[in-house]
């Protein structure tokens, strides 16, 4: 799915608007409508709502389904910051018809304190959209802090206001807080970044027919990977195929203490899929990888500490789980990257020991991925005021050294070199726990062994590792989940992936 910026939003709903030969008014309708389903089906327990409407658009999309939601049997509130405000037009017209219902109470905001709001009132936003090029300020400003403090379930029309759909504004601004995004069409940029996807909640997208001759055509750099690319991207097992088909993986890893990093990875590549699995390690692990991973194969790579990286062609490299940065450690990591030339997978102190030196990140090998967390990219290619930043740091990276860049996040960015970037919209906070990297580096190293190509692995794999940590949740919760029980639900999502190939 495409993300769009804002001034691309309202070229969507002018084309919408010229080729449909409907009015702007009909579009609204259609956004209310759209609206009043979600809100009834899901706030079936509540039965008074307060709705804050703002001059916009935005305001005239939630005039209108207020009039609607008053149809299906809510108690509406509707409260204005001044009757006599200069409305836009659209709005206007839905401010008229719903004064036109004797039952519906219009409020100015100086009314508020004598309602009563409580557990049982959902709290509508409607003040500002994507048009807002500010921070709030003034009566708005003062009334979304007081609307925060209120209790009940709070839910934004297409973006929570205070918001910009593209970017973030100061430290200081203040958003509304929205338990719920009712989104229009498309992800919002700012919707999955951490200092502005704070306020959305759960975001949900309601399709209200814009154009689709527009989505396909118009150009984007951000995209959001949803069901439809992984559907396209993932390839089922040949019934005739063999172990050779689904080739070799190495992961060189562990250090004394930190052969717990190798085996999850490990295990991860051989829940992916990889034909065959070798995990290159200190001898200090071999028992403990030989008991944990009785399916993979054990190199010895050092003493206490890997000393030495072999080099076969035929085999994708996972490098960095549990890796330690010991002097001779790093030594063999720069050697063989220096004659190695197929992609890569490197993760944790592989990237830290890069880090110690800018002139060894040209030896990384073309289209191999990367996977910091922000941490760790901020000591490989310098700090960044927030994530928005970053990222535009990522992409020109990605592009100098021509890699794939994986920014781990809650909602984690797959950076490609040509500078278009994936949001990944699945995982929790579950995976908030160490060990969850090196599953991580494992699943995208046995993808590749596999046959997908560099990008294929990044979007696919992301993807894989957040549904595993969805499905954990949900039988363990976000705080008892652990690496290990992510694992263990990669099965299940192969499974329902192939189902799904099956109804095709």
């Amino acid at each position: 799915m495409k993300i769009f910026t804002a001034e691309q939003i309202r070229q969507w709903d002018q084309l919408t608007v010229s080729r449909e030969s409907i009015t702007s008014l009909k579009l609204m309708e259609r956004a209310a409508l759209a609206l009043a389903g979600w809100i009834s089906e899901n706030c079936k327990n509540y039965t008074r709502l307060a709705l804050f409407c703002g001059p916009g658009n935005n305001g005239g999309d939630g005039f209108a389904a207020a009039r609607i939601l008053y149809t299906k049997g809510f108690d509406v509130e509707v409260f204005v910051p001044d009757i006599k405000a200069e409305f836009s037009e659209d709005a206007s017209v839905n401010l008229q018809r719903l004064k036109d219902f004797s039952g519906i109470s219009v409020r100015e905001l100086s009314g508020m304190e004598e309602y009563s709001f409580d557990d049982e009132t959902v709290i509508i936003d409607a003040l500002f959209g994507t048009g807002l090029s500010r921070p709030l300020d003034g009566i708005y400003k003062k009334l979304v802090s007081e609307i925060n403090e209120k209790k009940g379930v709070k839910i934004s029309v297409d973006i929570p206001s205070g918001l910009s759909a593209d970017s973030v504004f100061t430290e200081d601004t203040v958003v509304f807080k929205a338990d719920y995004t009712l989104s229009f069409q498309c992800w919002k940029k700012s919707f999955l970044h951490p200092e502005t996807g704070k306020y959305t909640g759960k975001v949900i997208v309601l399709d209200i027919g814009l154009s689709p001759e527009f989505r396909e055509q118009e150009n984007s750099e951000d995209y959001v990977t949803d069901q439809h690319v992984i559907s396209r991207i993932f390839k089922p097992r040949e019934e005739f195929s063999h172990k050779g088909t689904y080739g070799k993986v190495t992961i060189v890893g562990g250090s004394y203490g930190k052969i717990g990093a190798a085996v999850l990875s490990t295990r991860a590549a051989l829940k992916t899929g990889a034909g065959l699995t070798f995990t290159l390690a200190p001898d200090c692990g071999y028992i403990i990888l030989q008991t944990a991973c009785p399916e993979a194969m054990f190199i010895k790579g050092g003493t206490e500490y890997i000393e030495n990286i072999g080099n076969e062609e035929n085999s994708v490299y996972g490098i960095g789980p549990g890796l330690g940065t010991h002097e001779k450690t790093r030594k063999a990591l720069l050697d063989f990257l220096k004659q190695y030339s197929s992609p890569v997978v490197l993760d944790a102190d592989a990237l830290n020991m890069l880090s110690e030196n800018q002139e060894s990140l040209k030896y990384i090998p073309e289209k191999s991925i990367i996977t910091p967390h922000p941490k760790e990219f901020e000591r490989l290619f310098g700090s960044t005021a927030n994530s928005f930043e970053r990222l535009e740091q990522a992409r020109k990276k990605a592009g100098e050294l021509n890699i794939y860049i994986i920014l781990k996040d809650h909602h984690t960015q797959v950076v490609t070199p040509e500078g278009r970037v994936f949001y990944n919209i699945t995982g929790n906070a579950g995976l908030a726990k160490g060990g969850s990297g090196d599953i991580l580096t494992g699943i995208l190293a046995s993808l590749l062994a596999q046959g997908y190509s560099t990008e294929e692995a990044c979007l696919l794999g992301v993807w894989l590792h957040g549904k595993a940590a969805d499905l954990a949740a949900e039988k363990y919760a976000k705080e008892s989940m652990l690496p290990t029980d992510v694992i263990n639900e990669l099965g299940s999502v192969f499974g329902k992936l192939n189902r799904k190939k099956m109804k095709l």
